[in-house]
């Protein structure tokens, strides 16, 4: 599995290329709506059921159990192919499948998946330079969706696609899927990343609660150890969570406004606003012993396995919390733990003034135009096609049409209830907005950066500096 995307940030009107910066007011709402949803008692998640695909009836009428019903009409594109590639594996592969099966159902389509590798966009130019594109892309990233625009792979939307965004989705979700205000993406999946996941027992046997602040958090992680048990299971082999922890510290710590300038490389990665972030953020990384394996072991361990040895193991697992969004559920369901009583989770503490609100997710864009293409994007901007996949857990939609009880638990619902209510109030982290060769490749740019800082956090301004070197070289300023 992989993040669906990133993070979402509270944000005022949106402008003519994405949303625009928030005010304080509207951060500490949007904060403040965040901490309540979680503070829901969370029940146990859904089975991962197969009732997408099936069930009665073999016209384009037909719908999947859980499907809030027929709110989209589609062609009939019997013989026609269709290739969709996305990095999801696992789970979240598996759900996403039952979407495009009732998408077969209803037009007689047959929709192949073609599993894809991070960076998504190298993966795709290999494909296209071969004469092989696949027909429809799911982006992680804004910035993925801009360079498939410059580099004319990308077709705009068509009609009966741009309406169904527009019935169903915020002006500033339509607005983030435009490059130079054309329509190009469609964002089917979200995900609430300002979340810290913990085991229920570890926490009772250390006489641990919840934090609300940075500090508390120290604390609570420092109950843990004394109790036996590592504080953090952290997911270092994958860059991008390492990018999520300096996110989420930053946005709170720094403040939208400088978060805003730094995601657009109008301030430097050497400002103090940084070496502040990155101090803080070793008060947990420079602990060798709160982290699962240490430094080294983190760097070997992959996001699918910070979560589930955090819930292995009874009351003696390797870690004692785990950070990462509301999809951390689908790997949860992958042990014995049951969400809303062993595995438990708290809003990611407020490291300055007001708690990050950070979430982020992925767009369908059209690579081979044609009815068949256009077809499945204006099914996947539908009602329709989200609340297939809402009732089997670990996904949000942005589309506010999906009614809530689509989805399969109370914190599910919360959480669909909160991304819908912000309306444009919403930002992807910096590292979604970034060039892909700074902010999404592996092995280079700032998930390198944050890896070698995992290993080494004493070394401030080495990171800093090798942060703003590769930025500059990737935003050519």
């Amino acid at each position: 599995m992989r993040r669906t995307s990133r993070n979402f940030r509270i944000r005022g009107a949106a402008g003519r290329h994405g949303p625009v910066l928030p005010s304080r007011r509207a951060v500490r709402a949007a904060a403040a709506l965040a901490a309540g949803v979680l503070a829901v008692s969370l029940t146990a998640c859904g089975g991962d059921d197969d009732g997408g695909g099936g069930g009665g009836g073999g016209d384009d009428k037909g719908k999947a159990s859980g499907d809030p019903g027929t709110t989209v009409t589609l062609p009939k594109l019997d013989g026609q192919t269709l290739e969709v590639a996305a990095v999801w594996t696992g789970a979240e592969q598996k759900n996403f499948k039952q979407v495009l099966a009732e998408f077969e159902k209803r037009t007689g389509a047959k929709v192949t998946f073609v599993p894809a590798q991070d960076p998504i966009i190298n993966f795709l130019g290999s494909k296209i330079a071969g004469g092989a594109p696949p027909d429809v892309a799911m982006l992680p990233q804004p910035g993925a969706i801009k360079q498939a625009v410059e580099r004319n792979w990308a077709k705009p939307l068509g009609p009966e696609a741009t309406k169904e965004l527009a019935k169903n989705y915020s002006q500033g979700w339509q607005d983030i899927g435009k490059v130079d205000g054309k329509q190009y993406g469609v964002y089917y999946k979200a995900a609430n990343k300002s979340l810290i996941w913990y085991n229920a027992q570890v926490f009772e046997n250390a006489g641990a609660s919840e934090p609300k602040t940075w500090d508390e958090l120290l604390n609570t992680a420092q109950m843990v150890y004394d109790s036996g048990v590592t504080p953090f299971s952290v997911g270092g082999a994958d860059g991008w969570t390492l990018t999520d922890w300096f996110e989420n510290i930053y946005l709170s710590q720094a403040g939208p406004e400088k978060y805003d300038q730094l995601a657009k490389h109008e301030i430097k990665w050497t400002d103090p606003s940084v070496k502040e972030a990155l101090t803080t953020l070793a008060e947990v990384w420079g602990k060798k012993d709160y982290l699962a394996g240490g430094p080294d072991g983190a760097l070997q361990t992959e996001f699918p396995a910070s979560v589930t040895q955090t819930f292995t193991g009874g009351d003696q697992p390797k870690a004692g919390m785990v950070y990462e969004g509301d999809f951390v559920q689908v790997n949860i369901g992958e042990t014995k733990a049951e969400v809303g009583t062993d595995a438990k989770v708290f809003p990611f503490p407020a490291v300055g003034d007001t708690p990050p609100v950070v979430s982020g997710g992925d767009a369908a864009v059209i690579l081979e135009d044609s009815e068949a293409a256009q077809a499945l994007v204006t099914f996947l901007a539908s009602p329709d096609a989200a609340g297939i996949q809402a009732k089997l857990g670990g996904y949000l939609s942005p589309n506010k049409n999906v009614p809530e009880s689509a989805y399969p638990n109370e914190v599910q619902q919360k959480m669909a209830k909160a991304l819908v209510d912000a309306g444009d109030d919403f930002r992807f982290d910096m590292s979604d907005q970034a060039p892909q060769a700074f902010g999404g490749t592996p092995g280079k740019g700032e998930w390198k950066a944050l890896q070698d800082f995992l290993k080494n956090p004493s070394d401030v301004a080495g990171t800093q500096a090798k942060l703003e070197a590769d930025a500059a070289a990737a935003y050519g300023n």
